[in-house]
């Protein structure tokens, strides 16, 4: 037994159209699972996330910060990363995702100058930064914007 075997118990669950409160022989009749009495028994019972008038929790709890909208997600590699690739190659983000150098480039993918590079490349990424574009190109690779 573990939870990937676990079920609910034979009768327990109804599907989403079953008819709750159609009497005794129903199964499910007289008060309808809802128990006897109390707020959560009655109709307009609180939203999800009410305690009763105390301070809710999601409001308990302080703010920081934002999140920008126009921010990019973009994935960042090295250039020792590019050593994987043979001499002449071209480097591309599909190439990148086939040697599972990147993971899942959403916005772009940017070459960063930390390592060495010791092999001539066309490297075709969305950026680069400056060290990582004279490296390149100091080897007799191309660095182009994609």
């Amino acid at each position: 037994m573990d939870l990937a075997n676990l079920s609910p118990a034979a009768g327990s669950v109804h599907n989403k159209n079953f008819r709750r409160g159609r009497g005794h022989g129903s199964g499910n009749g007289k008060t309808a699972g809802k128990g006897h009495k109390g707020q959560k028994a009655r109709s307009g019972a609180p939203r999800i996330g009410f305690e009763g008038g105390q301070m809710p929790l999601y409001r308990r709890l302080p703010k920081r910060g934002f999140t920008n909208r126009n921010s990019l997600d973009i994935e960042a590699i090295n250039m020792s990363a590019l050593e994987v690739f043979e001499d002449g190659a071209e480097v591309t983000i599909e190439a990148l995702l086939e040697k599972k150098i990147i993971k899942s480039p959403k916005d772009g993918v940017k070459v960063l100058g930390n390592g060495t590079l010791t092999k001539k490349l066309t490297v075709k990424v969305n950026a680069f930064s400056e060290s990582a574009k004279a490296k390149i190109e100091e080897l007799g690779g191309k660095a182009e914007v994609i």
